[in-house]
């Protein structure tokens, strides 16, 4: 028993070796560039072919194939994709979602270039480099590790890595080359990918799918160590690797056999599972593509010649009749990725997953063995499989509520290899299962219009997510996130609602899949497909329906018709250059019509435009239409809105003060006996540092609190603490009576404490006017005339309401902003340097408008570095140091002493 022991952890130790050589470039890599390198698997994979290649096809030295695959390619392949694929987008700002797509893009090229090159079928035959011995491959992690940890520890270009990872934009200031940083993290990082699949090669399945996905699997030893710490990175792979070896001894019986077998052999995906599921996310900023311009409306000659295309097949005959019945299944399919990625702004790796489920559901219930169900007609199956499926969205639409970015990345594709591995590997859930197709609709011809029916229903339900209140709610969402619970809406709601809808459409898109093979094939489903499936609608355009029927028609038709492998060649060029057009060419090409269009109007002649002018004059409101407001103009738009109103419900409308002449300040007001919004012994830290010390603050009613200070004062602590993204460690946020500590920022905006943005919070694909209307939709009551109210106070009821946020000056956007707060008739405003980007003129005006409503009854709170604002505007001025009020007052009085302690 003990020389079992002792050989099953040998074996043990083997695997986990190839696992933290995985963890170590993996590590090196994201602390050089940031960028977690989806692509390594495929770089692993591409290099054990290349080895392959020299040595057994071209008969070279296996000594000399080495140091050809791993001392000259690997590491020349990281630096290219440093120099051409990654360095320009940390050029264009290091966006990490683009990042993400290119590295997405990287391993979908590599791996489609694999199956081009050398063929889709696995070989048995690759060279080995190390004996089949854990001592040797052991001594060459510990021998990489300890010269990585010295290397960054020791050396010159250590420090030189850690000043890049710490702040890059510092540390080239500070004379660091950030990019020659970059290229070795690269080389390396690519290097020990080289070394992981030679070293694999011979004992695993070596084909364009297989090595890479099993090398992605082991992510979860980096993932574990946080991206940062190689010894723990290496510890765990070799405690996974032994204990998945030692699992082998176990041979449970009864009813869980075969799961615990699954387990037992798969136990790095467990451990991916628990890393990216549990424990805290890796990478939390945005990690997708958000259009910087307004989305260009689609043609209606689009969609014609979209359904003429589709309805072509039905022309067809024989083999090509019957490869087209799988593009309207795989269109359903990319239109579940239009739901979470293009409306909703969420990642999703794991949509083939709920394809398969789908698929395999169906046929389960077609065929009568679901547990529980009888046998049921294929079309029944097929709708009360998407019924099942549906709220398994919630295994990815739940850690979407807490996770963003990279976090959300590893956790969607983590459920997606576990559904892959412990339900579609499994022999108990898919022997001898077949699936046929609904009665009446056997033929290809026949199911082929079944299926555009289908597809039919699926872009009308895509369709109503896109339109109305839900609609403006998720692309609020996806443009900005913070900004869209500021204005009300209810985000982790509205991610469940985006991954449950998203797996309903995966579902019936593989159910039709499914039967149009007449088959359930657990290859068609597998997670490197989600990654092609991911990164063809990202680059055909996360948000069109026509890019997700474009996709699939190009996946389906360019494999059908050419080796495999082109389709995923293709895709992954585009996704490569996502950013050089992050709403994807389809929407470039729009974009760039749209221009042209505009370029091509005829413009009148001053001649032909007195003319106009004469025979069409200007009507009586054309004065409150600029897209700037002057001073006088933001007057007249306080005084047009100088009518009192009721909101239904009893609450006050928006933007509709009672006394709004610019004469009236509410420092004449006097002191309201109780305050709206209290705080009490706030206290918060970060890290070490104690960012508020038992602050007190009071806002009253018809009154504006303004607090300054210097940098690092606390400030914008006290602001989050306040608005409901901040929860303090100790202390309370009442709101009147109420104990409102606890709740987040939608719920506080919803009983009237609302909030702006030092950094504007605006929706830039929607127009002016569905910015406001988000906000009177999801504020505090529901008023039909608060949009026109509040767009007629701010000076926004002009032209400027039709047009997209995107693009419009700061200091529009700061009032169309102002207005989508003020449209949820809050009782408590929170400013946040409303000042900041606008002109004397702009500033000036703000300050009237603010003034008005704290005459209306609104308790407002400013921060700002404005003193000259502060002065003209507050009726109390507290002054912050170090997380604490060092003193409060009249502004004249606060700020003279502040004068003079700064003075000489």
């Amino acid at each position: 028993m003990s020389s079992l022991t002792y050989d099953l952890t040998l074996a043990g130790l083997s695997v986990g070796s190839a696992a933290a050589l995985t963890g170590i470039g993996l590590i090196v890599t994201y602390r050089a560039t940031g960028v977690l390198n989806f692509a390594h698997g495929a770089i692993a994979m591409v290099c054990a072919y290349v080895l392959r290649q020299c040595v057994v096809d071209w008969g070279w030295p296996l000594w000399l194939g080495a140091t050809v695959t791993l001392l000259v390619l690997a590491p020349g392949l990281g630096v290219v994709l440093e120099r051409f694929v990654f360095r320009p987008l940390a050029v264009l700002g290091g966006d990490p979602a683009q990042t993400l797509v290119a590295s997405i893009g990287v391993f979908v090229l590599l791996v489609g270039g694999a199956a081009l090159l050398w063929g889709q079928g696995a070989r048995e035959d690759a060279p080995e480099l190390v004996p089949d011995e854990p001592w040797g491959q052991l001594a060459v992690v510990l021998v990489l590790a300890a010269g990585v940890a010295a290397v960054v520890r020791r050396t010159r270009f250590g420090r030189e890595l850690r000043a890049v990872v710490d702040d890059r934009q510092l540390a080239v200031l500070g004379g660091i080359d950030a990019d020659r940083v970059a290229a070795a993290g690269w080389a390396f990082g690519s290097f020990t990918a080289g070394l992981t699949g030679v070293l694999l090669a011979p004992y695993v399945r070596l084909d364009p799918y297989g090595l890479p996905l099993l090398v992605m699997e082991v992510v979860a030893v980096a993932v574990a160590a946080r991206m940062r710490s190689l010894p723990v990175a290496v510890v765990v792979a070799l405690g996974i690797g032994a204990a998945q070896s030692q699992l082998t001894r176990l041979h449970p019986s009864g009813w869980g056999e075969p799961l615990l077998q699954a387990v037992g052999t798969n136990l790095f995906v467990v451990a991916l599972l628990i890393a990216a599921l549990v424990l805290p996310g890796v990478g939390t900023r945005d990690a997708l593509p958000r259009t910087a311009t307004a989305r260009v409306p689609t043609p209606p000659g689009a969609w014609i010649v979209a359904a003429v295309l589709f309805l072509l097949p039905l022309g067809l005959a024989g083999r090509d009749l019957h490869t087209s019945v799988q593009v309207p299944a795989l269109a359903v399919i990319l239109l579940s990725l239009v739901v979470v990625t293009g409306r909703g702004g969420q990642i999703s790796l794991g949509q083939a997953a709920y394809a398969g489920l789908g698929a395999l559901f169906t046929a389960l219930l077609a065929a009568g063995r679901f547990p529980g169900l009888p046998r049921l007609p294929e079309l029944a199956a097929l709708a009360v499989a998407v019924v099942l499926v549906a709220p398994l969205g919630l295994l990815t639409g739940w850690p979407a509520i807490g996770r963003r970015g990279l976090a959300l990345a590893l956790a969607t594709f983590a459920v997606g290899v576990g559904v892959s591995r412990f339900v579609f590997a499994q022999p108990y859930a898919t022997s001898g299962l077949s699936l046929g197709r609904p009665a009446g609709f056997d033929g290809d011809r026949a199911y082929y219009v079944l299926e555009l029916l289908l597809l039919a229903v699926a872009l009308l339900a895509t369709h109503a997510l896109r339109r109305g209140r839900t609609g403006r709610a998720l692309a609020a969402m996806r443009d900005h996130e913070r900004g869209a619970q500021a204005a009300g809406v209810q985000v982790p709601s509205l991610k469940l609602l985006a991954f449950v809808a998203g797996a309903a459409l995966a579902a019936l898109g593989g159910g039709m899949l499914g039967m149009g093979l007449r088959a359930f094939d657990a290859a068609a489903y597998d997670p490197v497909r989600g990654l092609l499936w991911f990164a063809a609608v990202v680059v055909l355009g996360s948000d069109s329906a026509l890019g997700a029927l474009a996709a699939a028609a190009l996946l389906v038709g360019l494999d059908a018709g050419t080796r495999g492998g082109v389709a995923a060649a293709l895709i992954g060029v585009l996704a490569i250059l996502v950013g050089r057009f992050p709403g994807g060419p389809y929407e470039a090409l729009r974009t760039a019509a749209e221009h042209l269009r505009l370029r091509r109007t005829p413009a009148l002649t001053p001649v032909g435009a007195r003319a106009r002018a004469r025979l069409r004059p200007a009507p009586p409101q054309a004065a409150r239409s600029a897209p700037l407001p002057t001073g006088a103009t933001a007057t007249g738009a306080v005084a047009t809105g100088a009518t009192a109103g009721t909101a239904p419900g009893g609450g006050r409308s928006p933007a509709s003060p009672s006394t709004p002449t610019p004469e009236t300040s509410s420092a004449t007001a006097p002191a309201p006996a109780a305050p709206l919004l209290t705080a009490r012994h706030l206290h918060a830290r970060y890290g070490g540092f104690t960012a508020l010390d038992g602050v007190d603050l009071d806002l009253f009613p018809g009154r504006v609190t303004a607090v300054v200070g210097p940098n690092g004062a606390g400030k914008s602590t006290l602001f989050h603490c306040l608005a409901g993204t901040l929860r303090p460690a100790r202390g309370t946020v009442r709101l009147g009576g109420r104990d409102i500590t606890a709740l987040p920022a939608h719920a506080r905006t919803r009983l009237g404490v609302a909030r702006t943005f030092q950094r504007l919070a605006v929706f830039p694909s929607l127009t002016v006017s569905e910015n406001v209307r988000v906000g009177a939709e999801q504020g505090r009551v529901t008023d039909p005339g608060a949009v026109e109210r509040t767009l007629r106070l701010l000076g926004l009821d002009g032209p400027v309401r039709a047009l997209p946020a995107a693009g419009l000056p700061t200091g529009t956007l700061r009032r169309v902003e102002l207005a989508r707060v003020l449209a949820g008739s809050p009782h408590a405003l929170l400013l946040d340097e409303p000042a900041a980007g606008l002109d004397s003129a702009e500033v000036a005006a703000l300050a009237r408008v603010l003034k008005a409503l704290a005459a209306d009854g609104t308790a407002l709170l400013v921060v700002e570095h404005d003193l000259d604002l502060v002065a003209g505007l507050a009726d109390v001025v507290h002054v912050m140091t170090a997380g604490r009020i060092v003193a409060s007052g009249p502004p004249g009085n606060v700020l003279n002493a502040l004068g003079t302690a700064a003075g000489p």
